[in-house]
């Protein structure tokens, strides 16, 4: 899934990297002593399986685990308290203790919770008046409710007797954590050695607000100002960017595209400025979590072994949405948030030459009212080959997944994208546009593609490469090989995670 092309990290070639990376099942844990132990802190504004609005969860949930499963890291995890975490873990939840958390003039309540998970220690904040409400994001003081977060954690370290390493700081909402401990935290001592890393799951979203609070409402001297400013505000991903020793997003190809000013968001200068501290390493996905041999939400389990199960799937899916259930019929899916970036406009251009085609369309997902309407309304007009939900629904996704023969994501941008990973995952052949993690993932059909890609934004390349995929299907014994293909693509974490574990150790060695 890597070659010298694909990723940004050419300062850690794949041998350190191995060199490095002792296996758990090779040296257990007991055998290396607590001192030894590299100490990586993930600083995050939610994880699976306690509380996920995206895929940001997912990657604090897998990567920590992935990484924890070396023996030479001590990996935790700092989340928020929210109101709206599962249940079935909070009552597993250890109070161990509260401290008071200044931020500027105000003096809060902060509870600290602990949760153990294989080898991951949680740590939860507790303040309920800035956590105890429904959803995690889209309140007017987002940015003070953060600021808090990340006082806590830098506040949460003495308390709990760990000083990381690593403090490794994702999105906007933790980024002033990287902020804090290279400003107000520098001058005590047991802060000095802590590296941070700040990974840019989406850089659309920075964090910014008016120069004037930069006092009152985050506590951060003012003569710390330059670090922070930016286009006349305060932007706190920037303020992370100039921070943190090392600079990480979540696929090789978004970092070299977020250099430019289209997928910069105004932040394409900063970036160059520290391009040398910049890596893009692909997320992963779990492998446990979406298994088709195992997954319960199937109608059927199958492998890549053994596809039969993928046959049941199929015809069940079709039963369930009142499609003919014809297995010559390719059924073309798409799971996503109904919004303009997902490349939604193109699919709209020529979806309805596609269906004239003895194919069916099954779409879900929530979003725009613009594409919500057209999306239902296409149903309407064709039924019996056109489903469309307007829902976000775990359960149905698996089994999207599975009874699908071709995946379409055809993002105008995408940082990194799990969908095609867990597509290929359960069969169901990805057709991309080259953007993103999307390029990284997946390679065109071919000698050794995994899937079916087009380069430029534009309707008329997309239609083209349908039909090829199309025509393909029809080759049974080609479209076997392509689906075997896709599932045996190495999409888990564990390559992943030795590219993070070479990271954190070059910046340890400086």
């Amino acid at each position: 899934m890597y070659d010298d092309n694909m990723t940004n990290c050419d300062d850690l070639p794949a041998v350190e990297v191995k060199d490095h990376a002792v296996r758990a099942e090779k040296e257990p844990p007991a055998e290396i002593s607590v001192e030894a132990k590299k100490k990586i802190l993930f600083v995050a504004s939610e994880a699976s399986p306690f509380i996920a609005t995206g895929g940001l969860a997912e990657v604090i949930g897998s990567l920590s685990e992935a990484i924890s499963e070396n023996a030479s890291f001590d990996v935790r995890v700092i989340l928020p308290l929210y109101q709206d975490i599962r249940k079935e873990f909070r009552k597993d939840y250890r109070y161990i203790g509260n401290l008071n958390v200044a931020l500027s003039w105000r003096n809060q309540y902060c509870g600290i919770f602990e949760y153990r998970a294989g080898n991951v220690t949680y740590y939860f904040v507790d303040n309920e008046y800035y956590f105890k409400r429904p959803s995690c994001y889209g309140y007017y003081d987002d940015g003070e409710r953060f600021a808090f977060f990340c006082r806590a954690v830098m506040e949460i370290l003495g308390f709990v007797g760990f000083y990381p390493d690593i403090l490794h700081c994702h999105d906007w909402q933790s980024a002033l954590a990287a902020v804090y401990l290279k400003t107000v935290y520098q001058s005590r001592p047991e802060y000095r050695a802590i590296r941070a890393v700040f990974t840019i799951h989406n850089i659309e979203y920075q964090g910014q607000y008016s120069l004037d609070i930069l006092e009152d409402l985050f506590g951060i001297p003012f003569r710390f100002s330059n670090l922070l400013e930016y286009d006349r505000c305060i932007n706190l991903m920037k303020g992370a960017i100039e921070c943190a020793e090392a600079l990480t997003t979540v696929s090789p190809t978004y970092a070299e595209e977020i250099k430019r000013p289209f997928y910069g968001k105004g932040l394409d200068p900063i970036i160059l400025r520290n391009e040398g501290k910049l890596h893009g390493i692909l997320n992963g996905i779990d492998n446990k979590l979406y298994d088709p041999a195992t997954d319960p939400a199937l109608f059927a389990n199958y492998s890549a072994d053994d596809v039969a199960g993928k046959a049941v799937c199929k015809a069940e899916l079709q039963k369930m949405f009142g499609l003919p259930i014809k297995p010559e019929a390719p059924v073309i899916a798409m799971i996503s948030r109904l919004v303009s970036h997902k490349g939604l406009d193109l699919v709209k251009d020529v979806i309805e030459q596609v269906l004239k085609q003895d194919v069916q369309f099954i779409l879900l997902g929530t979003g725009d009212s613009t594409y919500e309407n057209y999306f239902t309304d296409l149903a309407r007009r064709y039924p019996g080959k056109v489903v469309t939900v307007i829902s976000f629904n775990a359960d149905l996704s698996r089994k999207i997944y599975a009874g699908a023969d071709l995946f379409l994501m055809p993002s105008k941008s995408e940082p990194c994208g799990l969908s095609q990973m867990i597509a290929s995952r359960y069969g169901a052949v990805a057709l991309v546009r080259e953007t993103g993690g999307l390029k990284d993932s997946i390679t065109p059909y071919g000698a050794d593609g995994n899937g079916f890609t087009f380069r430029e934004y534009n309707a008329s390349d997309m239609l083209y490469v349908i039909n090829e995929a199309l025509g393909v299907y029809r080759k049974k014994d080609e479209w076997a090989k392509l689906v075997k293909k896709a599932m045996e693509t190495d999409f888990s974490w564990s390559t992943s995670a030795k590219y993070y574990e070479g990271l954190y150790l070059k910046l340890l060695e400086k």
